[in-house]
Parts: structure tokens; C-alpha cells; sequence
């Protein structure tokens, strides 16, 4: 049978490393070719981190409580 592929899922904080990445390279390099290529990218990158929705709250959810039902 056919192998499932799997599909990763790049969050934003990924994107907001790579564009720090882009920002710092860019800074350091003595090309400025280079330097506002590199800046090009950064800025299509937070575009696509504006355009993607918010993170959604993986925090674990609070446990179910039973209701009270007077038997102490």
C-alpha cells in the first residue's frame, strides 16, 4: 500500500525567526545588492504572517467538574 505523506505546518513563530535571520543578515553584509534583497524577503515573509491567522491557544483545557450533588 501506498505510503501517507504528512503536511508540516509552519507557525508564526517560525516565520518570525526566519525574518530576525533575514534582518540580521542583512544588517551584517557589505553587499547592499544583497543586503536589500535580503530585506525583500523579510518584508514578503511578514506579509505572509499577517495574512495567516492568529495562533490558536493550545493550552490544556481545564478539567471536567462534576456538579456537587450534596452527598458529603
Amino acid at each position: 500500500m501506498g505510503e501517507m505523506g504528512s503536511i508540516a505546518m509552519l507557525n508564526r513563530a517560525y516565520f518570525l525567526r526566519q525574518i530576525r535571520t533575514l534582518l540580521k543578515f542583512a544588517q551584517q553584509t557589505a553587499d547592499p545588492l544583497f543586503a536589500a534583497f535580503l530585506m525583500e524577503k523579510a518584508v514578503h515573509l511578514k506579509s505572509q504572517v499577517e495574512q495567516s491567522p492568529p495562533p490558536t491557544d493550545l493550552s490544556p483545557l481545564a478539567p471536567d467538574v462534576e456538579p456537587d450533588n450534596g452527598s458529603s
